[in-house]
Protein backbone atom coordinates (compact mmCIF):
# COMPACT_ATOMS: atom_id res chain seq x y z
CA UNK A 1 0.00 0.00 0.00
CA UNK A 2 1.28 3.33 -0.96
CA UNK A 3 0.65 6.09 2.04
CA UNK A 4 0.79 10.03 1.70
CA UNK A 5 1.64 11.63 4.73
CA UNK A 6 0.24 15.24 4.49
CA UNK A 7 0.96 18.33 6.95
CA UNK A 8 1.46 21.76 6.81
CA UNK A 9 1.67 24.92 9.31
CA UNK A 10 -1.54 25.24 10.51
CA UNK A 11 -4.51 26.87 9.11
CA UNK A 12 -2.76 26.46 5.24
CA UNK A 13 -5.20 24.14 4.36
CA UNK A 14 -3.79 20.47 4.21
CA UNK A 15 -6.97 18.97 5.50
CA UNK A 16 -8.46 20.75 2.17
CA UNK A 17 -5.38 19.11 0.56
CA UNK A 18 -5.75 15.78 1.91
CA UNK A 19 -9.39 15.41 0.83
CA UNK A 20 -8.92 16.17 -2.32
CA UNK A 21 -5.83 14.45 -2.85
CA UNK A 22 -8.10 11.42 -1.60
CA UNK A 23 -11.45 12.46 -3.97
CA UNK A 24 -8.96 12.50 -7.13
CA UNK A 25 -7.24 9.03 -6.15
CA UNK A 26 -10.66 7.26 -5.72
CA UNK A 27 -11.83 8.98 -9.39
CA UNK A 28 -8.87 7.67 -10.94
CA UNK A 29 -9.43 4.45 -9.93
CA UNK A 30 -7.65 3.43 -6.38
CA UNK A 31 -8.83 2.18 -3.33
CA UNK A 32 -8.28 4.84 -1.21
CA UNK A 33 -8.51 5.19 2.81
CA UNK A 34 -8.40 9.05 4.14
CA UNK A 35 -7.45 8.68 7.47
CA UNK A 36 -7.68 11.77 10.34
CA UNK A 37 -8.14 12.65 14.10
CA UNK A 38 -9.06 15.82 14.46
CA UNK A 39 -11.97 16.41 17.10
CA UNK A 40 -13.53 18.92 15.05
CA UNK A 41 -14.24 16.95 12.24
CA UNK A 42 -12.81 19.20 9.71
CA UNK A 43 -11.87 16.44 7.35
CA UNK A 44 -15.77 15.68 7.27
CA UNK A 45 -16.44 19.74 6.99
CA UNK A 46 -14.42 19.25 3.69
CA UNK A 47 -15.47 15.99 2.09
CA UNK A 48 -19.52 17.31 2.61
CA UNK A 49 -19.61 14.33 4.87
CA UNK A 50 -19.26 13.91 8.81
CA UNK A 51 -16.65 10.84 9.43
CA UNK A 52 -16.68 9.23 12.65
CA UNK A 53 -14.70 6.27 14.86
CA UNK A 54 -16.26 4.03 11.78
CA UNK A 55 -15.06 3.76 8.41
CA UNK A 56 -17.80 5.60 6.32
CA UNK A 57 -17.84 5.22 2.37
CA UNK A 58 -17.89 8.83 0.87
CA UNK A 59 -17.59 8.23 -2.77
CA UNK A 60 -17.38 5.21 -4.54
CA UNK A 61 -13.47 3.87 -3.65
CA UNK A 62 -13.00 6.37 -1.22
CA UNK A 63 -13.55 5.49 2.60
CA UNK A 64 -12.82 8.06 5.47
CA UNK A 65 -11.95 6.84 8.61
CA UNK A 66 -11.71 9.08 12.18
CA UNK A 67 -10.61 6.85 14.90
CA UNK A 68 -12.27 7.71 18.42
CA UNK A 69 -9.33 8.50 20.76
CA UNK A 70 -11.39 8.18 23.71
CA UNK A 71 -12.83 4.72 22.86
CA UNK A 72 -9.13 3.49 22.58
CA UNK A 73 -7.76 5.37 25.57
CA UNK A 74 -10.91 3.55 27.16
CA UNK A 75 -9.74 0.08 25.89
CA UNK A 76 -6.28 0.32 26.82
CA UNK A 77 -6.84 1.79 30.59
CA UNK A 78 -9.39 -0.97 31.25
CA UNK A 79 -6.43 -3.20 29.96
CA UNK A 80 -4.02 -2.04 31.78
CA UNK A 81 -6.18 -2.07 34.92
CA UNK A 82 -6.75 -5.56 34.28
CA UNK A 83 -3.18 -6.83 34.36
CA UNK A 84 -1.65 -4.14 37.41
CA UNK A 85 -4.57 -5.83 39.83
CA UNK A 86 -2.58 -6.94 42.56
CA UNK A 87 -0.59 -3.95 42.56
CA UNK A 88 -3.24 -1.92 42.25
CA UNK A 89 -5.66 -4.05 45.21
CA UNK A 90 -2.37 -3.77 47.10
CA UNK A 91 -1.52 -0.03 46.88
CA UNK A 92 -4.99 0.29 47.88
CA UNK A 93 -6.47 2.40 44.44
CA UNK A 94 -9.77 2.83 43.47
CA UNK A 95 -10.06 1.73 39.52
CA UNK A 96 -11.62 3.94 37.30
CA UNK A 97 -14.68 3.14 35.50
CA UNK A 98 -14.91 3.45 31.62
CA UNK A 99 -17.68 5.98 32.25
CA UNK A 100 -15.55 8.75 33.84
CA UNK A 101 -12.43 8.07 31.72
CA UNK A 102 -11.41 10.89 29.22
CA UNK A 103 -8.27 10.58 26.81
CA UNK A 104 -5.37 12.51 28.04
CA UNK A 105 -3.04 14.39 26.10
CA UNK A 106 -1.39 12.74 23.47
CA UNK A 107 -4.12 10.23 23.26
CA UNK A 108 -5.30 11.54 19.33
CA UNK A 109 -1.56 10.97 18.44
CA UNK A 110 -1.52 7.50 19.67
CA UNK A 111 -4.95 6.42 18.11
CA UNK A 112 -3.80 7.69 14.55
CA UNK A 113 -0.43 5.55 15.27
CA UNK A 114 -2.77 3.01 15.81
CA UNK A 115 -4.58 3.13 12.97
CA UNK A 116 -2.04 4.06 10.98
CA UNK A 117 -0.70 0.30 11.61
CA UNK A 118 -4.09 -1.30 11.55
CA UNK A 119 -4.80 0.27 8.06
CA UNK A 120 -1.65 -0.38 6.35
CA UNK A 121 -2.14 -4.10 7.28
CA UNK A 122 -5.22 -4.13 5.96
CA UNK A 123 -5.95 -5.62 1.68
CA UNK A 124 -8.81 -3.53 1.39
CA UNK A 125 -6.94 -0.24 -0.37
CA UNK A 126 -4.36 0.68 -2.34
CA UNK A 127 -3.41 4.20 -0.92
CA UNK A 128 -3.89 5.66 2.28
CA UNK A 129 -4.00 8.84 2.86
CA UNK A 130 -3.21 10.62 6.13
CA UNK A 131 -4.24 14.23 7.47
CA UNK A 132 -1.90 15.15 10.25
CA UNK A 133 -1.70 17.52 12.46
CA UNK A 134 0.03 20.46 12.00
CA UNK A 135 4.12 20.45 11.54
CA UNK A 136 5.08 20.70 14.82
CA UNK A 137 2.93 18.06 16.08
CA UNK A 138 3.14 16.12 13.20
CA UNK A 139 6.89 15.93 13.64
CA UNK A 140 6.46 14.92 16.96
CA UNK A 141 4.02 12.50 15.69
CA UNK A 142 6.58 10.95 13.38
CA UNK A 143 9.13 10.86 16.07
CA UNK A 144 7.09 8.60 18.47
CA UNK A 145 7.39 5.12 17.82
CA UNK A 146 11.10 5.23 17.40
CA UNK A 147 11.56 7.09 20.76
CA UNK A 148 9.06 4.90 22.85
CA UNK A 149 10.95 1.90 20.80
CA UNK A 150 14.45 3.16 22.11
CA UNK A 151 13.01 3.73 26.05
CA UNK A 152 11.24 0.45 26.46
CA UNK A 153 14.68 -1.00 24.73
CA UNK A 154 17.08 0.24 27.87
CA UNK A 155 14.38 0.23 30.51
CA UNK A 156 13.35 -3.40 29.55
CA UNK A 157 16.56 -5.15 27.72
CA UNK A 158 15.55 -8.43 25.98
CA UNK A 159 18.01 -9.97 26.69
CA UNK A 160 16.75 -9.53 30.59
CA UNK A 161 13.49 -11.26 29.71
CA UNK A 162 15.23 -14.80 28.93
CA UNK A 163 15.34 -15.11 32.95
CA UNK A 164 12.00 -14.61 33.76
CA UNK A 165 11.98 -17.91 35.32
CA UNK A 166 14.43 -16.90 37.55
CA UNK A 167 12.92 -13.60 38.95
CA UNK A 168 11.13 -15.29 41.77
CA UNK A 169 14.05 -16.55 42.95
CA UNK A 170 16.26 -13.22 41.90
CA UNK A 171 13.66 -11.04 44.36
CA UNK A 172 14.00 -13.47 47.25
CA UNK A 173 17.83 -12.80 47.05
CA UNK A 174 17.46 -9.07 46.43
CA UNK A 175 14.86 -8.26 48.94
CA UNK A 176 12.75 -6.26 45.97
CA UNK A 177 10.05 -6.99 43.88
CA UNK A 178 11.20 -7.96 40.77
CA UNK A 179 8.94 -6.83 37.32
CA UNK A 180 5.63 -9.29 36.80
CA UNK A 181 5.24 -10.86 34.00
CA UNK A 182 2.29 -9.00 32.56
CA UNK A 183 5.36 -5.80 32.71
CA UNK A 184 7.47 -8.13 29.69
CA UNK A 185 4.39 -9.09 27.78
CA UNK A 186 2.88 -5.31 27.55
CA UNK A 187 6.13 -4.35 26.74
CA UNK A 188 6.51 -7.38 23.63
CA UNK A 189 3.35 -6.19 22.40
CA UNK A 190 4.32 -2.37 22.53
CA UNK A 191 7.38 -3.32 20.61
CA UNK A 192 5.50 -5.33 17.88
CA UNK A 193 2.49 -2.30 17.53
CA UNK A 194 5.67 0.35 17.34
CA UNK A 195 7.72 -1.48 15.30
CA UNK A 196 4.99 -1.93 13.04
CA UNK A 197 4.29 1.89 13.03
CA UNK A 198 8.35 2.52 12.39
CA UNK A 199 7.91 -0.09 9.43
CA UNK A 200 5.60 1.55 7.68
CA UNK A 201 7.37 5.15 7.99
CA UNK A 202 10.24 3.78 6.82
CA UNK A 203 8.19 2.51 3.78
CA UNK A 204 9.92 3.59 -0.10
CA UNK A 205 6.22 3.48 -0.76
CA UNK A 206 5.42 6.30 1.96
CA UNK A 207 6.12 9.87 1.24
CA UNK A 208 5.34 13.51 3.47
CA UNK A 209 3.77 15.81 1.16
CA UNK A 210 3.70 19.42 2.39
CA UNK A 211 1.27 22.43 2.09
CA UNK A 212 1.60 26.03 2.44
CA UNK A 213 0.23 29.27 1.55
CA UNK A 214 3.00 30.73 -0.82
CA UNK A 215 3.65 33.91 1.80
CA UNK A 216 6.13 34.92 4.14
CA UNK A 217 4.70 32.95 7.12
CA UNK A 218 4.37 30.10 4.63
CA UNK A 219 8.03 30.03 3.25
CA UNK A 220 9.63 30.30 7.14
CA UNK A 221 7.32 26.89 8.03
CA UNK A 222 8.43 25.32 4.95
CA UNK A 223 12.40 25.73 5.48
CA UNK A 224 11.99 25.05 9.41
CA UNK A 225 9.82 21.57 8.05
CA UNK A 226 12.11 20.38 5.62
CA UNK A 227 15.13 20.69 7.50
CA UNK A 228 12.69 18.79 10.86
CA UNK A 229 12.10 16.28 8.04
CA UNK A 230 15.65 15.49 7.14
CA UNK A 231 16.65 15.30 10.59
CA UNK A 232 13.98 12.32 10.89
CA UNK A 233 15.31 10.85 8.07
CA UNK A 234 12.04 11.97 5.83
CA UNK A 235 11.74 14.33 3.18
CA UNK A 236 8.51 16.04 1.08
CA UNK A 237 8.20 14.44 -2.18
CA UNK A 238 5.94 17.27 -3.02
CA UNK A 239 4.86 20.75 -1.96
CA UNK A 240 1.54 22.12 -2.44
CA UNK A 241 1.39 25.86 -2.19
CA UNK A 242 -2.30 26.37 -1.60
CA UNK A 243 -5.08 29.67 -1.85
CA UNK A 244 -2.80 30.27 -4.86
CA UNK A 245 -4.35 33.83 -6.33
CA UNK A 246 -4.73 33.77 -10.61
CA UNK A 247 -2.21 36.20 -11.95
CA UNK A 248 -5.14 38.13 -13.84
CA UNK A 249 -5.78 39.11 -10.09
CA UNK A 250 -2.58 41.29 -10.54
CA UNK A 251 -4.78 44.99 -10.41
CA UNK A 252 -5.90 47.15 -7.50
CA UNK A 253 -5.75 45.95 -4.22
CA UNK A 254 -4.53 42.28 -5.09
CA UNK A 255 -1.72 43.67 -7.03
CA UNK A 256 0.43 43.48 -3.52
CA UNK A 257 -0.98 39.61 -2.83
CA UNK A 258 -0.37 38.29 -6.32
CA UNK A 259 3.21 39.75 -6.13
CA UNK A 260 3.78 37.96 -3.12
CA UNK A 261 2.79 35.01 -3.88
CA UNK A 262 5.07 35.46 -7.06
CA UNK A 263 8.33 36.13 -5.23
CA UNK A 264 7.96 32.61 -2.71
CA UNK A 265 7.05 30.37 -5.48
CA UNK A 266 10.12 31.27 -7.59
CA UNK A 267 12.47 31.00 -4.39
CA UNK A 268 10.45 27.22 -3.50
CA UNK A 269 10.84 26.20 -7.42
CA UNK A 270 14.39 26.61 -7.01
CA UNK A 271 14.93 23.62 -4.17
CA UNK A 272 11.37 21.56 -4.36
CA UNK A 273 8.92 20.16 -7.07
CA UNK A 274 5.85 22.69 -6.15
CA UNK A 275 2.79 22.19 -7.58
CA UNK A 276 -0.07 25.00 -7.10
CA UNK A 277 -3.95 24.68 -5.84
CA UNK A 278 -5.59 27.95 -7.17
CA UNK A 279 -7.84 29.60 -4.24
CA UNK A 280 -11.29 29.17 -5.56
CA UNK A 281 -12.33 31.89 -3.89
CA UNK A 282 -14.45 30.23 -1.08
CA UNK A 283 -13.82 27.29 1.29
CA UNK A 284 -13.89 23.97 -0.58
CA UNK A 285 -16.86 21.88 0.50
CA UNK A 286 -17.58 18.63 -1.09
CA UNK A 287 -16.29 16.35 -3.54
CA UNK A 288 -17.11 19.05 -6.94
CA UNK A 289 -15.23 21.68 -5.05
CA UNK A 290 -12.28 19.35 -3.88
CA UNK A 291 -11.90 18.37 -7.80
CA UNK A 292 -12.20 21.66 -8.87
CA UNK A 293 -8.70 22.20 -6.83
CA UNK A 294 -7.33 19.90 -8.97
CA UNK A 295 -4.29 18.58 -6.47
CA UNK A 296 -1.68 16.55 -7.45
CA UNK A 297 -2.56 12.70 -7.73
CA UNK A 298 -0.89 9.80 -5.66
CA UNK A 299 0.99 8.61 -9.66
CA UNK A 300 2.86 12.40 -8.47
CA UNK A 301 4.84 11.29 -5.82
CA UNK A 302 8.05 10.05 -5.20
CA UNK A 303 10.18 7.57 -3.05
CA UNK A 304 11.73 9.68 0.02
CA UNK A 305 15.09 9.64 0.45
CA UNK A 306 17.30 7.39 2.37
CA UNK A 307 18.24 8.79 5.73
CA UNK A 308 21.02 8.05 6.63
CA UNK A 309 23.47 7.11 3.39
CA UNK A 310 26.91 5.52 3.50
CA UNK A 311 29.49 5.31 0.87
CA UNK A 312 32.90 3.99 1.87
CA UNK A 313 36.03 5.95 0.75
CA UNK A 314 38.70 3.18 0.45
CA UNK A 315 41.20 5.83 -1.04
CA UNK A 316 41.42 7.91 1.88
CA UNK A 317 40.90 4.70 4.71
CA UNK A 318 37.59 6.22 5.91
CA UNK A 319 33.64 5.52 5.93
CA UNK A 320 31.50 8.68 5.15
CA UNK A 321 28.28 9.58 6.73
CA UNK A 322 25.98 11.57 4.45
CA UNK A 323 23.34 13.25 6.05
CA UNK A 324 21.55 15.62 4.34
CA UNK A 325 20.18 18.34 6.26
CA UNK A 326 19.03 21.19 3.30
CA UNK A 327 18.74 24.70 5.40
CA UNK A 328 21.09 23.68 8.57
CA UNK A 329 23.31 26.31 9.78
CA UNK A 330 27.13 25.11 11.33
CA UNK A 331 26.50 27.46 14.80
CA UNK A 332 23.04 25.69 15.39
CA UNK A 333 24.65 21.86 14.74
CA UNK A 334 25.80 19.69 17.28
CA UNK A 335 27.10 16.37 17.16
CA UNK A 336 27.71 13.58 20.00
CA UNK A 337 28.56 10.13 19.95
CA UNK A 338 27.70 7.85 22.25
CA UNK A 339 28.93 4.70 22.71
CA UNK A 340 26.74 2.95 19.56
CA UNK A 341 24.70 5.89 19.13
CA UNK A 342 24.93 9.62 17.21
CA UNK A 343 23.17 12.16 18.71
CA UNK A 344 22.28 14.65 15.96
CA UNK A 345 20.94 18.43 17.03
CA UNK A 346 19.54 21.14 14.55
CA UNK A 347 18.34 23.83 16.12
CA UNK A 348 15.50 22.57 17.88
CA UNK A 349 15.63 19.66 16.67
CA UNK A 350 17.31 16.28 17.72
CA UNK A 351 17.51 12.59 17.03
CA UNK A 352 19.23 9.94 18.48
CA UNK A 353 19.71 7.24 15.33
CA UNK A 354 21.74 3.75 16.17
CA UNK A 355 25.10 4.01 13.88
CA UNK A 356 25.47 0.69 11.38
CA UNK A 357 27.15 -2.40 12.71
CA UNK A 358 30.67 -1.12 9.99
CA UNK A 359 30.79 2.56 12.02
CA UNK A 360 30.22 0.91 15.28
CA UNK A 361 33.80 -0.36 14.76
CA UNK A 362 35.16 3.21 13.90
CA UNK A 363 36.04 6.05 15.64
CA UNK A 364 34.88 9.89 14.55
CA UNK A 365 37.64 11.24 12.64
CA UNK A 366 35.78 14.59 11.84
CA UNK A 367 32.65 16.20 10.59
CA UNK A 368 31.97 19.01 7.93
CA UNK A 369 28.65 20.67 6.98
CA UNK A 370 28.62 21.86 2.95
CA UNK A 371 25.62 22.27 0.76
CA UNK A 372 22.60 21.44 3.14
CA UNK A 373 24.60 18.26 3.35
CA UNK A 374 26.46 17.08 6.65
CA UNK A 375 29.23 14.30 6.62
CA UNK A 376 30.92 12.87 9.18
CA UNK A 377 34.23 10.72 8.81
CA UNK A 378 34.81 7.76 10.62
CA UNK A 379 38.29 5.55 10.73
CA UNK A 380 38.39 2.20 11.25
CA UNK A 381 39.54 1.30 14.77
CA UNK A 382 42.44 -1.42 14.37
CA UNK A 383 41.55 -2.75 17.77
CA UNK A 384 38.07 -3.48 16.53
CA UNK A 385 38.30 -4.18 13.01
CA UNK A 386 41.82 -5.78 12.17
CA UNK A 387 43.91 -4.16 8.68
CA UNK A 388 43.05 -8.06 7.22
CA UNK A 389 39.51 -7.17 6.73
Amino acid sequence: MRTILITGPGGAGRTTVAAATAVAAARAGTRTLLLGADRADTLGAALGTPTGPAPVTVAPGLTAWRPDATAGFRTDLTAFQDRAASVLDLLGAARLDAEEVTPLPGAEELTLLRALRDASLSDAHDLLVVDLPPTAQALALLALPGELRRYLRRLLPSERQAARALRPVLGRLAGVPMPAEWLYETAARWEVELGAVEAVLADPATVVRLVAEPGPAGADAVRTAVLALAVRGLRPDLLVASRVLPEAAADGWLAGPVAQQRKVLDEWRGGHDVRPVAHLGQDPRGPEDLTALAVPGPGDTTSAVDWPVTDALADEGVLVWHLPLPGAIRDELDLIRRGDELVLTVGPFRRIVALPSALRRCTVAGASLREGELRIRFAPDPALWPGGR
